[in-house]
């Protein structure tokens, strides 16, 4: 079916059922079509939706062509364009992928299995799984490593790829899920979120391929992993504030024993205080820590009742679903 007209996102919601194919773009003339006709041909019932983020090349009109519904989101950055997909596409599964025409079409068979067999919230299409062969630049791959090993140490998890594209949803978790990411970012926040709202998450392993010649990457390495990194970090002290400044204050109590030891050896020896600043330090070192141990207290106390909140309107929001289908049937 031709489309033959784009729709503007300015939060009116596209219904549909069944599955949903959600493909951010930005400048992706060159592929965004062949991504298109591709994913049409693996799942030929499902809807295709083309979000074009303020491209300044012929990105739409490619995408109508190939038969996509267009909508536009004229904030640039990834995470906004993943906002309004949630927000306004109604489906009960959810494909999200690239526009670049490196995550392969024929692994979303087996990217939605989990999600329809209902064992599975969210599924990853991990690039770096053991049993993946991904065409990675050597600097792309070690960034990927370093955010890896940072999420798993902090969060005690063992995930093989954060920051892939391409994922499933089920509904509850696109439409109960809050992101505020505005960039490349997003990947990082759901991840988390998944983890830390208790989601169900599997990974399945796909192969990434090169982009196409004449494509190029809209990631910044340096900026974007940046703020990467600020974003773990950030929900690591959001989602678990007594880890994160109870660990602070340690190491300010542990900094304290070094010009502390100094001052009661010299007291022992001499029954005087020689280096006051010394002592001082000592001592600022202990409160600082001994209050950021507190505050860590008091939010973990704050985070938990949040959390049981959310656990109860999750339940309630559920049964009124239930009661909604009774009523229609």
């Amino acid at each position: 079916m031709q489309r033959t007209e784009s729709t503007e996102a300015a939060g009116a919601k596209v219904l549909g059922t069944g599955v949903a194919i959600l493909i951010p773009c930005y400048n992706e003339e060159l592929t965004v079509g062949n991504v298109v006709n591709q994913f049409r041909s693996q799942l030929p019932g499902a809807e295709i939706y083309v979000f074009d983020n303020d491209s300044t090349d012929e990105t739409a009109r490619e995408a109508l062509r190939a038969g996509a519904l267009v909508l536009h989101e004229k904030r640039r950055g990834k995470g906004y364009v993943v906002q309004s997909m949630f927000h306004q596409v109604e489906a009960e599964t959810y494909v999200m992928v690239d526009g670049d025409d490196t995550y392969p079409p024929e692994s979303v068979q087996k990217l939605i299995e989990p999600i329809q067999k209902n064992y599975a919230d969210m599924v990853v299409g991990s690039r770096l799984h053991d049993h993946s062969h991904s065409e990675f630049k050597r600097l792309n791959r070690l960034g990927n490593r370093v955010f890896l090993s940072a999420l798993n140490l902090v969060f005690r998890v063992k995930l093989t790829d954060m920051l892939s594209g391409y994922r499933a949803f089920n509904r509850k978790f696109v439409k109960e899920i809050a992101p505020f990411a505005g960039g490349f970012e997003i990947e990082t926040e759901l991840t988390i979120k998944a983890l830390e709202g208790g989601y169900r998450i599997v990974e399945v392993p796909i192969d990434l391929t090169s982009r196409p010649e004449g494509s190029h990457s809209k990631i910044r390495l340096l900026h974007d992993g940046a703020i990467i990194l600020n974003t773990i970090v950030t929900l690591f002290r959001d989602y678990k504030p007594l880890t994160f400044f109870g660990s602070a204050g340690l190491v300010l109590i542990a900094a304290a024993f070094i010009p502390g030891t100094i001052v009661i050896l010299e007291f022992i020896e001499t029954g005087l205080v020689l280096h006051l600043p010394s002592a001082v330090l000592a001592v600022g070192l202990v409160l600082s820590g001994m209050l950021s141990t507190a505050v860590g207290l008091t939010l973990h106390t704050i985070v938990r009742r949040f959390q049981e909140l959310d656990y109860r309107l999750r339940i309630l929001t559920e049964e009124l679903r239930s009661r909604r289908s009774e009523d229609k049937n």
